[in-house]
Parts: C-alpha cells; sequence; structure tokens
C-alpha cells in the first residue's frame, strides 16, 4: 500500500503531503523527511517528539551545513557518495544543495563522476533506489512495478546497462545512470514523487564483473535473441498498462538494441532515447551555432563523424534533418556525411548496422576510397567544415589531422564528444594550439578554459543535460503520445537561440550547465507548443502554456506534512 499522497491547493498552488507514516518509518523516507526541519506541529502530530534536536531549522539553515561536510571531502568518488548519502536521506536538501553550485556538483552527480560510481557499483553500495528487474523474475515483473514507492508515475529512466558512456557493459552498475539522469530532470522541474529509475538486469559480458563475488547482479552472460526481445516487449506492455501518460527514456542500450527498440515502440508508448536523441538535439544545437558563427551554409559543410554508434549516427540524424531542412534535397544532404567506424569509412557493401546503411559511401566509390578508410585519409581528402568523434577513442584528432583539416578551412567545428575526459577524442588545449585558435570547439566532458597567445578560450561542454530535460518536460506536460523529430528540431532551436556566441563570437557555442533549470523551461515550451502543432498532445491547458509550465514545475522546498486521519 502506497504511504503517502501529494496534494495541491487550488488557490496557492502550494503543494501538501498526505501520509500515513509516522515516527522513525517517516524519517527513512527520503521523499518525505526533513529532518531538523519538521515543525514543532509536525513533530506533535508526527510521533516525532524526542527523535530530533530541539531546534528547528530552515531549509538554507540544513544547506549550510551540509555545504561544510561536503567541503571536506577531497576526492570526487567521495563526493560523489556524499551527495548520493543525502540523496538516499532527504530528497529536498540534496536538490537544493546541489541548486547552490551547480558546476561543481552536477558534473559529480551526473557526467563525467558517475562514471566512477558506476564501476564501483557493488563496493560501493549503501541502499537500493528505484527498482529492479531481473531476467529470472520476469514472470513477477507486474508485481515488481506495483512495489514502487511513488502513486503516480509520468517518467521512467530504463537501462539494461550494456553501453555506459565510455566504459561499455556494467551490468547491474548501469543502475546509477538512470538515477543521474532523474536528479537532472528534477533539478530542471520534474517532480521525483513522479518518476523512477529502472534496471533491467539482463546479465553481463564483463567477464571481471562476473567474475567479482562481490557483485550485486545477475550472474549470467547477457541476454541475446528471442528472450531479450521477449522481455523489453512484456516490459513495454506492462508500463503502457500501468503508466499510459509516461514517458519512457531509454538509457545506455547496446548498438544493436538501442535503436530498434526504440523504432519499434517509439509510436506505441511515449519514448525517448538520449543517447541518440538528446546527444543528437545537443550537437545539433552546438552545430546551428557554429555554422551562424561561420557563416558557411550548411549545403557547403562536409561532415565527419568518428565513431558510427549510436550516439554518432544519431547526431547524424539531427544534422541530416537540419540540412533537409535549409533546402538541400535529401540525397544530397546524405552525401555531405562521412561516418566512420571501428572499420573504416562506412562504404557500401561492408558489413554493417541496419541504421548504418543509410550513411554508407555509395559502391561505385570504392575504387576511391581504396586503402585509405582511415580518420586521417578521410580528412585529407574532404577537408571537413565539421569533425565530430564519438569513438571513445582516446586522442584519435592527432595533431596531423587537425592541421589537415584547417587546410581550406578557415573556422573549422570540431567536436571531441567521447567521454568521460580520458576517452576524449582529443584535449581542448591541444585543439586550440593546433588550429592557431581559429577551431570552434565543443566537447563532451567539461575542460578549463585554454590560454593561448594572450587569449583565453572557453570551452564549449556539449552537455546532454541542456537537451533531455526540457524535452522531457515538454513531452510529460502536453501528454505527447510521441516525441516526433519536429519536437527535437524545437528544443535544438530552442537550446541553440540561447548559445552565448550569437552575442559575442568568442564565447562558447551553447550555454553553460549551470544554466541549465532556465533553459529547460525554454525548450519545454518549444516542445510542448510543437507537439500541439503535430497533434501529438492530449493536453490542452486553459491557462497559457507558460503559465501552465511553471505551474507544474518542480523546486525543492518542504512541503507541509499531515497524517492521514
Amino acid at each position: 500500500m502506497l504511504k503517502y499522497v501529494t496534494h495541491k491547493d487550488p488557490h496557492t498552488k502550494e503543494e501538501w503531503i498526505e501520509t500515513t507514516l509516522t515516527g522513525k518509518q517517516l524519517l527513512t523516507m527520503a521523499l518525505l523527511n526533513k529532518g531538523t526541519a519538521f515543525s514543532q506541529q509536525e513533530r506533535i502530530e508526527l510521533k516525532l517528539l524526542g527523535k530530533l534536536p530541539c531546534r528547528v531549522e530552515t531549509l538554507d539553515e540544513q544547506v549550510n551545513r551540509a555545504k561544510n561536510q561536503f567541503a571536506r571531502y577531497t576526492s570526487n568518488l567521495q563526493k560523489y557518495i556524499y551527495l548520493n548519502n543525502l540523496h538516499d536521506k532527504n530528497e529536498v536538501l540534496f536538490y537544493k544543495l546541489l541548486y547552490e553550485d551547480l558546476t561543481e556538483t552536477l558534473p559529480l552527480i551526473y557526467t563525467p563522476g558517475v562514471s566512477a560510481a558506476v564501476k564501483e557499483f557493488s563496493h560501493e553500495f549503501r541502499q537500493p533506489r528505484g527498482l529492479y528487474i531481473d531476467y529470472p523474475n520476469r514472470d513477477k515483473m507486474s508485481e515488481i512495478l506495483d512495489n514502487r514507492t511513488h502513486a503516480e508515475i509520468k517518467l521512467i529512466v530504463v537501462t539494461d546497462g550494456e553501453r555506459i558512456l565510455g566504459i561499455g557493459d556494467q551490468g547491474i552498475g548501469g543502475m546509477d545512470i538512470p538515477v543521474a539522469k532523474l536528479v537532472v530532470y528534477s533539478l530542471c522541474g520534474i517532480n521525483p514523487y513522479h518518476a523512477i529509475p529502472i534496471m533491467l538486469d539482463v546479465g553481463t559480458d564483463n567477464q571481471d564483473l562476473l567474475n567479482n563475488p562481490l557483485y550485486l547482479g545477475w550472474r549470467h552472460p547477457r541476454l541475446r535473441g528471442q528472450e531479450y526481445d521477449d522481455f523489453i516487449h512484456q516490459f513495454v506492455e506492462l508500463i503502457h498498462q500501468k503508466f499510459p501518460n509516461s514517458l519512457l527514456h531509454w538509457e545506455d542500450f547496446g548498438i544493436q538494441n538501442a535503436r530498434r527498440i526504440l523504432e519499434k515502440y517509439r509510436t506505441f508508448h511515449c519514448s525517448f532515447n538520449d543517447d541518440m536523441q538528446g546527444t543528437g538535439v545537443v550537437t545539433l544545437a552546438a552545430a546551428l551555432a557554429a555554422v551562424h558563427a561561420t557563416k558557411v551554409p550548411w549545403h557547403e559543410q562536409r561532415i565527419v563523424i568518428f565513431g558510427a554508434g549510436t550516439a554518432g549516427v544519431g547526431i547524424a540524424d539531427q544534422l541530416y534533418g537540419a540540412i533537409v531542412r535549409n533546402g538541400v534535397s535529401p540525397e544530397k544532404a546524405r552525401d555531405q556525411f562521412y561516418l566512420i567506424d571501428r572499420h573504416g569509412l562506412l562504404i557500401e557493401g561492408m558489413s554493417m548496422a541496419p541504421f548504418q546503411l543509410p550513411y554508407a559511401r555509395k559502391g561505385q566509390e570504392q575504387v576511391k576510397w581504396q586503402g585509405k578508410t582511415d580518420l586521417l585519409s578521410v580528412v585529407k581528402e574532404i577537408r571537413p567544415t565539421i569533425l565530430i568523434g564519438c569513438s571513445t577513442v582516446r586522442n584519435a584528432f592527432t595533431e596531423e589531422v587537425v592541421r589537415a583539416m584547417t587546410q581550406g578551412v578557415a573556422q573549422p567545428i570540431i567536436f571531441p564528444l567521447s567521454n568521460p575526459n580520458e576517452n576524449s577524442e582529443a584535449d581542448a588545449a591541444d585543439l586550440v594550439a593546433w588550429s592557431q585558435g581559429k577551431a570552434l570547439i565543443a566537447t563532451g566532458s567539461p575542460f578549463m578554459p585554454v590560454a593561448y597567445q594572450g587569449k583565453a578560450y572557453r570551452i564549449t561542454q556539449c552537455n546532454n543535460a541542456l537537451s533531455f530535460p526540457g524535452i522531457g518536460i515538454g513531452s510529460i506536460v502536453s501528454q505527447a503520445n510521441e516525441v516526433t523529430d519536429n519536437m527535437l528540431w524545437a528544443a535544438a532551436l530552442a537550446i541553440s537561440e540561447r548559445a552565448p556566441v550569437l552575442q559575442d563570437p568568442t564565447l562558447p557555442l551553447l550555454p553553460t550547465v549551470d544554466t541549465i533549470t532556465e533553459l529547460a523551461i525554454d525548450v519545454a515550451m518549444a516542445v510542448a507548443k510543437q507537439a500541439m502543432q503535430d497533434n501529438m498532445a492530449n493536453l490542452k491547458p486553459a491557462l497559457d502554456l507558460d503559465t501552465f509550465i511553471q505551474e507544474n514545475i518542480w523546486r525543492p522546498y518542504y512541503r507541509a506534512i499531515k497524517l492521514k486521519k
């Protein structure tokens, strides 16, 4: 039985909570616990007298104490563990602390800091969060979903842990990724009472994990084939049945599964794949700003994408759409792309995944590219105006590659997007130096400003946190049936319109991550409007859309709590 329910005052719009929990049980419920901020009246009614120190504190006073505690830790993993522990004890305080300094805290709790936590998941495990659906319990999947804490679910972030950041198959440790994504969502306005992270445990092919006596997941080789597909289908069917108005956010699925799952269920249940669509949108936003800065029209762009997996092709899809929207024919737009995977440039006739086929160079080019399909050869041959890395191959963008690109390209656009930093295709400082300060750069992980010839270059971070929260909020608020390509385009435009480079050509191509809480509202507005224009929205608010979204945005403050009679 659910232990609490939220209400909203129709006049003040403030939320309050009704619960059956009292005493110690209440203090251990992170979404309800206020710690020393429980009022005297609440302490009496909720049987908390004597269980807390005498003084009643404000949330700001609690934040100051938490800041001091947080400052004592030195390593990023220690800081992550502290924040995660606070998240497990008092969610409002946790989010308020993050708000105080997003520049420092977001990289810890999200990317790139979460990658270390994922690898140490089984060793550092302290308290479960979300739902774990393992294959051996597939016949109990409905019961597991009913064991959730929250009554109303509007957002599910789900993973199977196969393709985590740049560290690959992490099995059960992948759960930390949906948790981190939901933290970002809630920072931007999604009510944590309405969201849940889910881990689909289908085993792992990571032998180190299988051999680790502390590993907490299903100790079995990763499920493949029809059994896997049936498991996913059962999951989506139940989600659609139990939470028909929710957004299903797919995260870190393997290259052979991510796209086909999205394509299969995209119109059945409102779905979004952040690795494909979120990455594509934020990269497109950066590219829109960069193309504006260079003043080279879209039909003259030559685009090389190094790494033709889920993210790389997802980015290609978004850039291709932009080129077509700018008046180029679909056939000519495809011809502007050169995608390179581990076997070299994609050319018709090679063995490749179905989703890569549209970007394969035509078979008649085989002679032209014979023996020179590597990155350097391709760059020398076509002199790309845009070079994007999604390969996780450290330092793949060598000095020779960059200098070859700059010959004949006045302002090369170079995006080494693999993260964490140790997997980046290039160091930002090297790119600035090798291009003599001419390159327009965006990276996947944060880099410090670069000093070159007496000038400071602020490096753009192409962070999905700029895109997915607004896309999610806009889809949820509008009760969209589907996340359409038009909605993604609207999101990219909304982000690019806030690009600092539009005001000053020396500034970054994208807003900084500490602006995501405001940016998400702009993106949500654009996405919701587009959902309505696409006839995908089931909600037609009586109020104007901006007011409606603002009234449905969650922010961290302590709600009054009353005992259910």
